[in-house]
């Protein structure tokens, strides 16, 4: 056994490492910028860039050597009739990048400038008051592909003046762009993101500055304390229930049962929890409405919870039981002269095993992430309430680290299923 959970969990790790590489995919390329979603439309440059910075998302996706900066705002000259013309420069007239704050000190940066093609001209690139740091000639020519200037800012790039382009003669500007040179070709947003998840670094969160860790800390204790014993309750009853329907099949209080499980299956899930706050907690006063104060505010939405999903559980393994009830080795056993419990409890629960481990195991990941609906209406601070805040405000670090978390929850579930199908049945061999 010990070999076959080694290898496990060395299939884990592709795995594992696909989900990583989606959910990068995801939130890093698919889903917009993050730090716009978070600071809002009207926020200031250098704030996107502060943001970028601190999460690291100002660097190339995958791999590579230059990344975009919010320093300079690039732009390209539209079609004629658009908003944004052509630059046109006038012999000796000068071209100042324009930029939204200084750039950092002691950096590598490149400007690429996309001339109108066609136009003989003769340019001269100059960085600073005394042109100390860089000066170099470019000679534009018909044809020629766009302009570009590598250069480096000093210790204090605050005072130095921006990358300025003159020209000898007349030419047509079309668009300008700076980038940024990062440290190494794997220097990037990708790397940055397995380091985090090596590290077991979640991020922090753009709402409430948090670390993600720590939220999640504080929201999982809450949600187990609902959904444990809810997911408890409804395993425990659902098989009694199956069990006794096994017995009495097709007698009245068989179809009773089933009758009832329908109901509660067709009854919303927000119907429960209204009426249990109503009638159970407002009018009759037998619970507490709100908070999480003691163990007493859990006992109407855990009860609630139990109600509401036990007509699915009860109509699945009641159709296990009676599935096990027809076998041959039952009817073997009634002949034998054994009793209706021995039937049930040695023979019938023990083979049914194999379909309720599988229902159980599977649904256990998903205890983590609380209820939703009940954590809101009964004032629970799990982390059902903490998903839809972070989803609601864009809160990419925090529906990540959640996301992630399930996924390796999952896996590991899929693991103890295995483990527990060797454990009930002697057929099952772990190879």
């Amino acid at each position: 056994m010990t070999r076959y959970i080694l290898r496990r969990l060395l299939h884990m790790i592709p795995t594992l490492f696909g989900v990583l590489l989606i959910t990068f995919i995801l939130f890093n390329v698919v889903g917009g910028s993050p730090a716009s979603m978070s600071l809002g439309k009207n926020a200031s440059p250098q704030s996107l860039e502060e943001f970028d910075e601190e999460r690291g998302i100002n660097k190339p996706l995958i791999f590579g050597l230059w990344t975009t900066t919010r320093a300079c705002p690039d732009w390209k000259a539209d079609s004629p009739g658009g908003r944004t013309p052509p630059r046109v420069l006038a012999a000796g007239q000068a071209f100042a990048v324009p930029l939204h704050f200084p750039l950092r000190p002691g950096t590598r940066y490149r400007v690429r400038l996309d001339v109108a093609a066609g136009k003989a001209n003769t340019a001269e690139w100059t960085w600073g008051p005394t042109n100390a740091l860089l000066r170099r000639a470019v000679q534009v020519a018909s044809g020629n592909g766009p302009q570009v200037l590598d250069f480096a800012t000093g210790a204090d790039p605050s005072r130095e003046q921006p990358p300025t382009f003159s020209v000898a003669g007349a030419a047509t500007l079309e668009g300008c762009t700076l980038r940024r040179r990062v440290r190494h070709i794997a220097d990037s947003q990708f790397v940055h993101f397995l380091g985090q998840m090596v590290r077991l670094d979640l991020g922090t969160s753009m709402a409430t500055n948090q670390r993600v860790t720590t939220m999640l800390k504080a929201g999982i204790g809450p949600s187990l304390m609902l959904t444990v014993p809810i997911f408890l309750g409804e395993v425990a009853i659902a098989v009694v229930l199956a069990l006794f329907c096994a017995w009495q099949r097709n007698r009245w209080t068989d179809r009773t049962l089933v009758v009832t499980a329908v109901v509660l299956m067709s009854v919303n899930y927000l119907v429960w929890i209204i009426l249990g706050q109503f009638v159970l907690a407002f009018k009759l006063q037998w619970f507490p409405i709100w908070g999480f104060e003691s163990w007493r505010y859990l006992l109407l939405p855990v009860t609630i919870g139990i109600v509401s999903g036990l007509g699915t559980n009860l109509r699945f393994y009641r159709t296990v039981m009676l599935d096990e009830m027809y076998r041959d080795y039952v009817r073997t056993a009634y002949a034998k002269g054994l009793g209706a419990g021995g039937v049930l409890f040695k023979h019938v629960l023990p083979n049914a095993m194999i379909p309720i481990i599988t229902n159980t195991v599977i649904a256990l990941p998903f205890l983590y992430t609380g209820s939703l609906l009940l954590e809101s209406f009964f004032g629970i601070p799990g982390l059902g309430g903490m998903s839809v805040n972070a989803i609601n405000s864009a809160d990419v670090d925090v529906v990540r680290g959640i996301v992630l978390i399930g996924a390796v929850l999952y896996m590991g579930a899929n693991l103890l299923t295995d483990l527990c199908y060797a454990a009930v049945d002697p057929r099952v061999r772990l190879e």
